[in-house]
């Protein structure tokens, strides 16, 4: 669980230098696309512990940030990252939609705050927003399959780290350094607003303020609120109420949300030395898409949840001479809740969150080619669901990891091994409501890998990893017992579940430099002991009822993508560039795996001719028929995007208007990875007006 690069194992403590690196190269070019076949832009964003080419790092990995950031942001992490390779989205609604990677999601793929976890309860449901607010972004790393592993035995899927400057990690050059983004959209006539302040304070001191504000109306869509085939049964109901929900139209109900949040943060910063710490409040108000019944005797339900979370957060960065380079701590604590509002107003459900995470990682000195890391990570997590629709008993999640990471590069080749132990302590206390005892499991997880990569041309690099891992089942899996809204099912854990294992084989080949740049990832993995949801074909509490189960599965995919320069004709510089991804997952005895993305590509043109810069950009989701048990069909469809953008100041490159065109043909769209898409299409034809000014 470890890949073999140091570059993804310490992203969350990546160094201020590349971080100005990284911006400055993203105004540089064209809207570059951020992933791996922009390297040549960015030799030197991937960073972790130690800077790194990202040329040299095995798996699938992609950074977001400057203008491709300002043009992707949306108020969720998982439609902000949409767009990137073996990327897709949970799509529970707009407010509510977590990144899945590589067909994984749920506890499979860690959202981070600069290398420390959410800590919200996003994974026990996909109506459960992730309390991190991507206005705040500086940039998002995603490091896909095994990469992603250092940081955990569960993200085996991958990681989705989101970088800020809420603690800062570097001296403001001016007395008051500001940055301010505004947007406003008009599918939801959506208004969002963030800035921060930097004040530096003597030779050493940097103070830090933070806030932004979002609020949207109900989502407009792109056609019928309801699929084909619900709207086909809805009309051949006997109910008239029933039969007007065929014709539901236009904005999709309950859709809404506001949110707000504001943050300050200190630093001591003394060359490579820094110290500092943050504190941080959320809140976010939103609504769950209604599920239409189309039973007259079951009334659908308007559900908003209600979530407030403060978070304190401490990092330091300490040179060292000798063998060790650098010492890296990281900490944060959050203290969480969310209410699940009715109609009324009342409270139906509360849930909260307590938790804990803390790293520390020793960076080694690179001597004679060899070089890497080791560290430990702690997390302590407890959580409490008190309400009607209560599934979970009151639990707590412990779990200590040890790692480490050794490469060593000699010539055209390079080696890298891994290795993670983690001991994890899962307990829940006894609930007569749930009828469950009191129950308590140990695990001793281990993981490793082994890989290396090739010069094979100039620029060019072939690499094959090979990687081990485990992981232990999560509270839900383990001790769920009750109705579960957010799944529309009655979910029943098992808490004799061994350790879910996996073994994984990664291929690249990846050009970083030159007119032409590309990537490839191909993987196959292989688990033993898969946990997932089977349908039983009972009903309790007039909900289906769902089995969490064990089989072995398959899992293989593929990401591709490249770009070219087209050269500059009449003073305008042209650039192209494609991208395809796709996953084919089967759990034996059970059939396909639930809630896998399509085949999926995505092209674009990118132009600039001085101050202006614009792109136009397709992508096609290919029709989903290889279905899991009682899924539905999705259609194809094709999306039209395009946008501009106009830096008016020479003097002043950092004040930047954006407009943007999504989905112009106001298709009608829905994705296969969203538990409501027969209910929920994603946007219709949405306009964007963004302005960053920073100065």
């Amino acid at each position: 669980m470890f890949q073999l690069s140091l570059a993804a194992a310490f992203a969350a403590t990546t160094s201020p230098t590349v971080i100005a690196t990284t911006e400055a190269a993203a105004l540089a070019q064209p809207a570059p696309r951020g992933s791996d076949h922009d390297a040549a832009q960015n030799q030197d964003i991937v960073v972790t512990g130690i800077r790194r080419n990202r040329q040299d790092v095995l798996g699938g990995i992609s950074v977001v940030s400057g203008e491709e950031l300002q043009r992707d942001l949306r108020s969720t992490i998982g439609e902000t990252l949409i767009r990137q390779p073996g990327v897709s989205a949970t799509s529970f609604g707009p407010n509510a939609s977590r990144p899945i990677l590589r067909g994984l999601g749920g506890e499979r793929v860690r959202v981070l705050t600069d290398g420390i976890g959410s800590l919200d309860v996003s994974t026990s449901s996909v109506d459960h927003a992730v309390a991190i607010n991507p206005l705040t972004a500086d940039r998002i790393e995603v490091l896909r399959g095994p990469a992603a592993l250092l940081f955990g035995s569960s993200a085996i899927g991958g990681v989705v780290n989101v970088i800020d400057s809420r603690i800062p990690r570097a001296m403001p050059e001016s007395p008051l350094h500001i940055d301010a983004l505004g947007t406003l959209g008009s599918a939801a006539d959506e208004r969002s607003a963030n800035a921060r302040v930097d004040v530096p304070i003597g030779q050493h001191l940097v103070l830090h303020a933070d806030g932004s504000i979002f609020k949207s109306d109900d989502v407009r869509t792109g056609g019928y609120i309801l699929s084909p085939a619900l709207r086909a049964e809805a009309r051949a109901s006997s109910d008239a109420d029933i039969r007007a929900l065929a014709d539901l139209k236009g904005d999709l109900p309950n859709s809404a949300a506001k949110s707000s949040e504001i943050a300050g943060g200190v630093a001591y910063i003394d060359g490579r030395f820094n110290i500092g710490a943050s504190i941080a409040r959320f809140d976010n108000l939103y609504g769950a898409p209604v599920r239409y019944s189309l039973d007259p005797a079951t009334e659908a339900e308007e559900v908003r949840l209600d979530q407030k979370q403060t978070r304190y957060d401490v990092r330091a960065e300490i040179p060292v001479d000798g063998f060790i380079d650098e010492v890296k701590v990281r900490g944060g604590a959050v203290r969480y809740r969310h209410d699940e509002l009715e109609e009324t107003g009342e409270i139906g459900t509360t849930f909260r969150s307590r938790g804990e995470e803390g790293r520390i990682e020793a960076v080694q000195r690179t001597i004679n080619g060899w070089g890497g890391g080791f560290g430990a990570q702690y997390l302590d997590r407890r959580v409490n669901v008190v309400g009607e629709e209560k599934y979970l008993p009151a639990n707590q999640q412990k779990q200590f990891g040890l790692f480490t990471l050794q490469n060593y590069e000699t010539g055209p080749y390079r080696v890298e091994v891994g290795a993670r132990v983690e001991r994890s302590n899962l307990m829940a206390e006894a609930d007569a409501d749930l009828g469950n005892p009191a129950l308590e499991r140990k695990f001793t997880s281990l993981a490793g890998s082994i890989g290396g990569s090739v010069a094979v041309a100039s620029s060019t690099r072939a690499g094959l990893n090979l990687s081990y891992s485990e992981r232990a089942p999560s509270t839900d899996e383990l001790f769920a017992n009750g109705p579960h809204a957010g799944t529309q099912a009655f979910e029943i854990g098992n808490p004799d579940f061994g350790k879910e294992k996996s073994l994984s084989i990664e291929a690249t080949l990846r050009r970083s430099a030159g007119p032409l740049t590309f990537g490839l990832n191909l993987y196959h993995t292989r688990f033993t002991d898969f946990i997932y949801l089977q349908p039983t074909g009972e009903v309790e509490d007039d909900l289906p009822v769902y089995l969490y189960s064990q089989a072995d599965a398959r899992f293989t995919g593929f990401e591709l993508e490249g770009r070219a320069s087209l050269g500059t004709f009449g003073g305008v510089e042209l650039a192209a560039d494609a991208q395809a991804d796709y996953v084919r997952a089967t759990v034996k005895g059970f059939g396909p795996a639930p809630q896998i993305p399509p085949l999926r590509l995505l092209g674009g043109v990118d132009a600039r001719a001085g101050a202006i810069d614009g792109r136009l950009e397709i992508e096609h989701s290919f029709a989903q028929k290889r279905n899991a048990p009682i899924e539905t069909d999705t259609a194809a469809f094709t999306l039209v995007n395009a946008s501009v953008n106009w830096r008016p100041l020479q003097e002043r490159p950092d004040l930047t208007l954006g407009l943007q065109a999504n989905n112009i043909f106001d298709v009608e769209a829905r994705r296969h990875t969203s538990l409501l898409k027969d209910y929920a299409p994603i946007a219709g034809r949405d306009f964007r007006l963004t302005a960053r000014l920073a100065f």
